[in-house]
């Protein structure tokens, strides 16, 4: 692929309105973090906070925003033949807004795809190609989710349960308990976590730990914060429980991940 231009949390002013009448001329991936009104061809699409959009180079479209944090990455690019042909065999919606309930993973791959556009790193054009097909894969798995969500569970809960994923890997500092959980969105604690499995294909305990280590591993990378910051920031009580779940999560420890990144970037 080659990268015309790449942003990672790009904030937008209150009441923004960006439009291309004649299409962008270039593929655009589009991750909104705000509640967003889309304007494909002529029809007007609201967009929940947590959505986005694959828009081929002639689609003609506009969106704007009144939401005073909008935050968005994009990614303007021109693929391959053979990444075409990916985007179409992951079936990947073309011009159509899709929510996601859970967009950090997305978040970082095009933050790591940025830092690499933007380095001089002699293997920078691989790992860009690595990290894009990853990220059309990690695309495939927030459509296949939605399908298999609506498939299941069609009616009340459907906005419930992923609002309810969207708030664990928002808040991963919070102490979430099932019982609380169950209430909030009125069914018995053994229901909800039948149903949160066979939704998502993980168990939200184990969503829990993974929204906690996906947010400590951001903040590893950031070096004002301490080991034992970090760990009350993602919401365990102590360095060492934090450190011992990190290693069986990610295979080191917090203290080895950064010494990587940090040698990794050095590069």
């Amino acid at each position: 692929m080659r990268i015309e231009n790449i942003a990672s949390g790009h904030k937008r002013e209150r009441n923004f309105c960006f439009e291309r009448r004649d299409g962008a001329g270039l593929w655009l991936l589009l991750v909104v973090k705000a509640k967003t009104i889309f304007t494909i061809g002529d029809k007007e699409i609201p967009s929940p906070e947590h959505s986005f959009i694959l828009l081929t180079p002639e689609q003609p479209f506009s969106y704007r925003s009144d939401d005073v944090s909008f935050v968005e990455d994009s990614i303007s690019f021109i693929p391959t033949a053979d990444e075409i042909q990916l985007i179409n065999e992951l079936n990947i919606p073309l011009n159509k807004v899709v929510p996601a309930a859970e967009l950090s993973q997305m978040s970082a791959m095009i933050q790591s795809m940025s830092l690499e556009y933007y380095s001089s790193n002699k293997n920078r054009d691989e790992s860009i190609d690595l990290y894009f097909r990853l990220l059309l894969r990690k695309l495939n798995e927030s459509v296949s989710d939605l399908r298999r969500f609506n498939t299941v569970h069609e009616g009340l809960y459907v906005e419930k349960l992923l609002w309810l994923r969207e708030s664990i890997y928002r808040w991963p500092s919070k102490t979430w308990t099932i019982d609380e959980m169950a209430a909030e969105i009125s069914l018995s604690r053994s229901r909800l976590q039948h149903l949160y499995t066979e939704t998502f294909g993980i168990s939200i305990s184990k969503d829990i730990i993974n929204s906690r280590l996906d947010k400590a591993a951001e903040l590893l990378k950031m070096p004002e914060y301490s080991i034992n910051k970090i760990a009350e920031l993602v919401g365990y009580p102590n360095a060492s429980y934090f450190n011992r779940q990190f290693k069986n999560g990610l295979g080191m420890t917090p203290t080895e991940f950064r010494r990587e990144w940090q040698e990794k970037e050095a590069i």
